[in-house]
């Protein structure tokens, strides 16, 4: 009996997916170390809470769950936003059925879809980058040369016009260099190089981001650490990845009230994230980072676009910002995803931490 019972442990424990068991109250008795993570919080801390207030569905699902209940038969649900207090809301599918022998309790399973659809769309978002700027790098070399000459002709116009005429090659001086630094930030794309990956402590690249921001686009706003103390190192560049949070903080200054706001920086361990690739390779992603504003949130007719070159919320914005911040997210082999409304906007970097063959080495 003790060799069964113990068999059992070892079983709940190593199921993959998030798993709870729920009492015929609908509140939580257990649940797995992939629960823990997806919830970021102990099974001692949720012990007997009421299971809606742990597991946000984003559906009216409390009905059909009493019924399967009720009828003693499982219930599958596909394609649900599943979220929890201490994290942002996952596309998931659920799986629910009775436990046997234990009237009134159920086992839901979690089934986070990180998978290949996403993987998809990270590589499309890629390709997609890669073609627009490749393209664009092409011209950008032929176009800075004439606009350099049209600056130059214009600016020795105005040496012998009247007032009026000024505001023309005034407006023909500004105009070309703002269509340069366009064409600098394009060649970016093609000029940054692979990351140099090693060790990362990730709420040191954070600290940096932070007083920066702080010093500069961001002195307006309010910046709030909200960090796992214990999270380890992250593999990846450590200036490349500075960039894509200054970049995240930049973005929400920018979208908050010119009188200010207030930016939470959330950084947790997830041992269940994992993303899975269209080869059937995995990579586990356990890092999470969030940056998470109070703006106004995105546009709907851009949401679905965010990362793509050239798309942006904001007027005369290049739109190339968080282009790379995807590029670069994705050349570190992570992820990163948004999900926004008025109030709330949250962009999650998801990384990875040191491989297991380098640990040793770390100091």
């Amino acid at each position: 009996m003790t060799q069964d019972l113990t068999r059992d442990e070892e079983i709940w424990a190593s199921l993959p997916l998030p798993a709870f068991l729920i009492s015929p109250e609908d509140r939580i008795d257990d649940i797995n170390s992939a629960a823990e993570g997806f919830l970021n919080a102990s099974a001692k801390a949720v012990k007997d809470t009421p299971v809606w207030d742990q597991v946000m569905i984003d559906a009216p699902i409390e009905e059909a769950f009493d019924r399967a209940r009720k009828n003693g038969t499982p219930l599958f649900v596909n394609d649900i936003d599943v979220g929890s207090g201490n994290r942002a809301p996952l596309q998931c599918a659920l799986q629910i059925a009775p436990l046997m022998g234990r009237p009134g309790y159920m086992l839901l399973l979690i089934s986070p879809r990180e998978l290949a659809g996403r993987m998809t769309q990270s590589h499309s978002v890629k390709s997609a980058a890669k073609s627009a700027i490749g393209m664009a790098e092409m011209l950008a070399h032929e176009i800075k040369n004439p606009l350099a000459g049209i600056t130059g002709a214009a600016q020795l116009l105005s040496m012998n016009l009247s007032p009026e005429d000024l505001e023309l090659t005034d407006l023909i001086v500004t105009e070309s260099r703002r269509i340069v630094k366009l064409l600098e930030q394009v060649e970016q794309f093609g000029n940054l190089n692979a990351p140099d990956f090693r060790p990362v402590n990730i709420h040191d690249v954070l600290d940096r981001a932070r007083r920066s921001a702080l010093l500069g686009f961001g002195a307006h706003m309010k910046i709030v650490e909200d960090y796992d103390p214990s999270l380890p190192m992250a593999y990846g560049d450590p200036d490349q990845l500075l960039q894509v949070v200054l970049n995240l903080l930049k973005n929400a200054s920018e979208a908050a009230d010119p009188k200010g706001g207030t930016i939470r920086i959330h950084s947790y361990f997830e041992h269940s994230f994992r993303l899975r690739r269209s080869d059937g390779t995995g990579q586990s992603l356990p890092l999470q980072v969030e940056i998470i504003d109070d703006g106004p949130g995105l546009p709907d007719k851009i949401k679905a676009d965010i990362f793509d070159p050239f798309v942006s919320g904001r007027e005369n914005g290049t739109g190339l910002g968080l282009a790379l911040v995807s590029k670069i997210i994705s050349d570190h082999d992570g992820w990163i995803s948004v999900t926004s409304v008025p109030g709330k906007t949250v962009f999650r970097l998801s990384l990875p931490r040191v491989p297991r063959e380098l640990r040793g080495q770390q100091n």
